[in-house]
């Protein structure tokens, strides 16, 4: 009599602790509200960041074509700003209706904090208003530094914004220990639940992801006009701009790897289940989808930057080594995307004596998918400097010792790499753990290192001719495209990948969930949802590419090309 009694009293609690939702359920329309308001918010977060940057650069060098990017970037924004306010919205309500219990819990808990995001969020926009529409009127002398300090101040509130947001989510995901179920939560100290242990990591994953995923869009979009262009400035105008939205994504996707293991190292400290679930568990294969994906960025974006080398006079003594680095990058992919654990029948399993392969088993762990990252990020890292360095020959004295220098450091990185991931075999998954580490820090340290020295070393560089911008085949944009549509797509795999390894939970071991959809769904099904968001989103960033073309013509500012410009200046 007590256990039915204590059945129906829990029946009871779940009927006033979820609301539902007609044809899709409850999950999946707060699933699509939410994805869709972090994708818009990913891309009004990101692109002030290098707008602003943009329009600093024309100021000191006194270069029109820089500050009408930054206009144009800016454009862009403001019907991606009301976008992302009313999937904001639309979240709220349905969290609000859907989940009132969590929800309540949540807002016990961080109920000064919404109030300041919704302050900061006026302030943002009135900002971002100023920042456009005073673009003409404030654009010389000490009214275009003050204009340049709008947009400054347009990337603090909204990476304050950004900082709220991520409390609230990682609270979710890693509260603090000391914090039991009993707990009342309008007791929990604000501070406390907001500096939770992975509250600073995902801070940096997510604003350097969203400065991928700024540049990215952008990419797609001067691909969008390049290909819908009627002269040949024009053309030229949006090559240059998708040059630097794919530079943007691409040199920030070089590092974005690095803010990710730190992610993980903290999920893995905090609470080793959850680490063990999200890498070895029933989401392992997650990881398989992932590293395609992120192998599809890179052999895009190195694409992109082979064909541009056709538009680039001096180029051509590059160009045979491409072969060799997309050997690298597609057997990095390779090794990056082989699973540990492989899917087989009984007959295949009895084959291989096992669930692992005699001989790509060793390619499943994590030492060598490691390895497989690092030396992509050095290889891209390459095409880069081959890039930069295409249409220029350095005349310093020291030039080819300076050259043997930066070859050297490439070499010592990719033995350090190589090194700790065999040695990885050796020692235990803790130990394993920390050497990650030790690769990160060699091929950071090369990426810096060779920098500093090509910057010497193109100190009065004689030019070998002007870079021709608008001479680049059609196939090239499409790749600016594939860019966007998988970043896109990786960020909402991602999100289901932090979400999920909260299982049963709405906070972990602190708040559970009881409704009926308390399971961490499938991969099939959350790739549908996932597709069906991106879907979503990207319909309407065509619409908001569309309003851009109606809004004004191209804003490409004819001016004779400086004879040997560099590459991106």
């Amino acid at each position: 009599m007590t256990s039915a009694l204590l059945l129906l009293q829990a029946a009871a609690d779940t009927t006033r602790a979820y609301g539902e939702f007609p044809v899709i359920g409850a999950r999946a329309a707060v699933w699509v509200a939410a994805e869709v308001h972090l994708m818009f918010a990913a891309f009004v977060l990101g692109v002030p960041l290098f707008a602003v940057v943009a329009e600093a650069i024309g100021v000191a060098g006194k270069d029109q074509r820089y500050d009408r990017l930054a206009k144009e970037f800016t454009r862009l924004l403001l019907v991606a700003y009301s976008a992302t306010a009313i999937w904001g919205a639309v979240l709220t309500f349905l969290l609000s209706t859907l989940y009132p219990r969590f929800w309540a819990y949540l807002t016990a808990v961080f109920g000064p904090s919404m109030w300041a995001y919704v302050g900061l969020f006026f302030f943002e926009s009135f900002t971002l208003y100023l920042y456009y529409y005073g673009w003409e009127r404030w654009h010389q002398g000490r009214s275009k530094v003050v204009h340049l300090g709008l947009g400054v101040l347009l990337n603090v509130w909204g990476t304050i914004v950004m900082l709220i947001a991520n409390s609230w989510l990682t609270y979710m995901m890693t509260p603090p220990r000391d914090i039991t179920p009993s707990t009342d939560p309008a007791s929990i100290k604000l501070w406390h639940a907001i500096a939770n242990a992975t509250w600073m990591p995902i801070n940096i994953h997510r604003l350097i992801a969203n400065v991928v995923f700024g540049g990215a869009i952008v990419g797609a979009y001067a691909s969008y006009r390049f290909l819908a262009a009627k002269t040949e400035e024009e053309r030229a105008h949006y090559d240059w701009m998708g040059y630097v939205g794919n530079f943007i994504a691409i040199s920030a996707l070089i590092v974005l790897p690095f803010a990710g293991y730190w992610l993980g190292r903290e999920i893995y400290q905090y609470d080793q289940s959850m680490g063990i679930t999200m890498m070895g568990g029933f989401m392992s294969w997650l990881w398989v989808i992932q590293a395609f994906l992120i192998a599809v960025l890179f052999l895009a974006g190195n694409y992109y930057l082979w064909i541009g080398m056709g538009r680039i006079p001096g180029a051509e003594r590059f160009r045979p080594y491409t072969k060799y680095l997309l050997m690298v990058l597609v057997l990095g992919a390779i090794v990056w995307g082989t699973p540990h654990t492989m899917i087989a029948d009984a007959r295949e399993l009895a084959a291989m004596g096992g669930s692992h392969h005699p001989l790509l088993g060793a390619l499943g762990v994590m030492s060598a998918k490691n390895s497989a990252v690092n030396l992509m990020i050095l290889t891209t890292f390459l095409s880069f400097l081959m890039y930069r360095r295409a249409n220029t020959r350095p005349v310093v004295p020291w030039a080819r010792t300076g050259t043997w220098i930066q070859a050297g450091m490439f070499g010592v990185a990719a033995l350090v790499v190589l090194y700790f991931g065999i040695k990885g075999y050796f020692v235990e998954a803790i130990v394993r753990i920390g050497y990650s580490v030790y690769q990160v820090g060699a091929v950071l340290a090369c990426i810096v290192f060779v920098t500093t020295i090509d910057i010497l070393m193109g100190r009065g560089a004689q030019s070998l001719g002007a870079i021709r911008w608008g001479k680049m085949p059609a196939r090239s944009q499409y790749a600016l495209f594939v860019l966007a549509v998988t970043f896109t797509w990786l960020m909402g795999l991602m999100g289901f990948a932090r979400s999920g390894i909260r299982q049963h939970w709405h906070v972990w071991q602190l708040v559970q969930d009881t409704s009926k959809y308390a399971a961490t769904p499938a991969l099939g099904y959350a790739a549908k949802m996932i597709s069906a968001c991106v879907l979503i989103f990207l319909t309407l960033v065509a619409f908001v590419f569309w309003l851009g073309g109606l809004a004004e013509k191209s804003t490409f500012v004819p001016g004779k090309e400086k004879e040997g410009a560099r590459v991106g200046h």
